[in-house]
């Protein structure tokens, strides 16, 4: 598809609002514009005013008005695709947008594909191609969290990590590859002893940034946490607590729960995806025992479990209790387990401290009252390492960068252990060129049409 032409797309979101804005970008946005646009200065041209600035007037065609609008011109370079751009601010009637729309596309405008704005600006050298995914990743935050990490991207905090270290690799590699047109000669241009220390650093960084994707996914994706127990023991009254809403059916009833339900919020900026889950129990109702069989699938699949019991209950079946803690943590030894005893509005002092002396690490709560939720809460907040993203430290969050990371790792231990056993200049630079290339993929100094088209591909229309 050729970039050459004039595209043109809704940037805001589908649906009737106060506004909504028309987006162009092209050589001809300003022209196409201009001969549809009727200020209310008389004899006000588009293409005669300076960048940046802003215009009333009104869409028209022939004698048809279509609408009253306020138009944004940006002149190249200084735009977001570095190609002229207009932004049209009309009203949000369905019907305006899309008449709007129809008549640029009848003047010469193409429909824009989906991110094919900030395809642009990446192929104008605007942004690069990391910094162009955190755009997406920007627009789809939905917490605190997930928000800094896209905006510390996109503002160039990885993309010009990776540019040093590429650099500073680029000049030795450059070094090394004019050793090979005097091998004859036998001379060394690359200083042997500051080219270990550099990949030294590179490992340290690498191996930094490879470790933070495990803290990043969590925070882009959401941490799934499962709330397991019994049936009736209040698993569905606690994800009411927590949601602060009634998402959960609530009964007397044991087993009233025999599908999972899940829902999302944010504490302390953090995505917590909550899945309330069948009660476990032996039963021959086969509705039940499949609800039963995926609450073992969502445990799999969750990052964090929390064990629910009804402390009015069990003060005199303690033991039992304590086998099914046993078997959680030998099934799953490596996912955080958080023991809650419910219900203790219904039991006295004496009861409560039998309680905490038998189990140890237990929490207590009660999910009717919403005594302990905050309690809850902060123990899930401790289990995730966020100090890198308190002191700024640069998070990886895209599976395709932890990729590129991975394998640029792995050539630059090459190097490492070639540098260790003195293995010759031309073999070296083998492995040298292997490591720039995964770091190019990154920023796109390396691409392909498939690459651009998978990644740009979820974006929205209008981005």
């Amino acid at each position: 598809m050729t970039h050459q032409d004039t595209i043109v797309a809704l940037a805001t979101a589908s649906g009737s609002g106060a506004i909504a804005i028309i987006r162009l970008s092209g050589s001809d946005a300003i022209s196409i514009v201009d001969n549809q646009f009727k200020s209310v200065v008389t004899g006000k041209l588009l293409k005669k005013q300076s960048t940046h600035t802003i215009h009333l007037g009104h869409v028209i065609e022939d004698q048809r008005v279509f609408d009253e609008v306020l138009v944004s011109v940006f002149k190249n370079p200084n735009s977001y695709t570095g190609e002229d751009v207009v932004e049209i601010s009309c009203h949000g009637s369905l019907y305006i947008q899309q008449e709007i729309i129809q008549l640029f596309l009848r003047k010469g405008c193409r429909m824009a594909t989906a991110g094919e704005f900030t395809l642009r600006a990446f192929l104008n050298g605007k942004l690069d191609l990391s910094q162009a995914e955190a755009v997406a990743d920007l627009i789809a935050s939905e917490n605190e969290a997930s928000h800094q990490v896209a905006m510390q991207q996109m503002r160039g905090g990885f993309s010009s990590e990776i540019a040093k270290l590429r650099e500073e690799l680029l000049n030795f590699a450059s070094l090394i590859e004019l050793e090979l047109d005097f091998a004859e000669e036998d001379v060394e241009f690359a200083d042997r002893s500051q080219f270990k220390e550099l990949v030294n650093r590179i490992t340290f960084v690498l191996k930094r940034l490879i470790d933070s994707f495990a803290v990043g996914n969590v925070i882009k994706n959401g941490i799934p946490v499962a709330i397991v127990g019994e049936p009736n023991v209040g698993k569905s009254t606690l994800l009411n607590a927590l949601l602060n809403e009634d998402r959960a059916i609530v009964s007397e009833i044991p087993g009233t729960t025999r599908d999972t339900i899940e829902d999302e919020i944010s504490i302390g900026g953090i995505g917590f995806r909550f899945i309330d889950t069948a009660g476990i129990r032996e039963t021959e109702d086969l509705v039940e025992s499949i609800g039963i069989k995926k609450t073992f699938e969502k445990i799999d699949q969750a990052q964090v479990v929390v064990y629910l019991f009804d402390s009015s209950n069990t003060i005199s079946d303690l033991k039992n209790i304590q086998i099914e803690i046993e078997k959680i943590k030998n099934k799953y030894p490596q996912k955080p387990l958080l023991i809650i005893a419910n219900k203790i509005d219904q039991l006295d002092d004496s009861a409560l401290a039998e309680l905490q002396n038998r189990i140890e690490g237990i929490q207590l709560l009660s999910a009717k009252t919403g005594f302990g939720v905050e309690q809850l809460t902060n123990s899930l907040l401790n289990l995730i390492n966020t100090g890198a993203l308190r002191n700024n430290e640069t998070i990886v969050t895209n599976s395709r960068h932890y990729d590129a990371l991975l394998k640029a790792f792995e050539e630059i231990q090459k190097v490492k252990n070639g540098l260790e056993t003195g293995l010759s200049g031309d073999l070296l630079a083998i492995d040298i060129r292997q490591a720039l290339y995964h770091f190019g993929e990154i920023t796109g100094e390396i691409t392909n049409d498939d690459l651009l088209g998978n990644i740009f591909a979820n974006f929205c229309i209008g981005k």
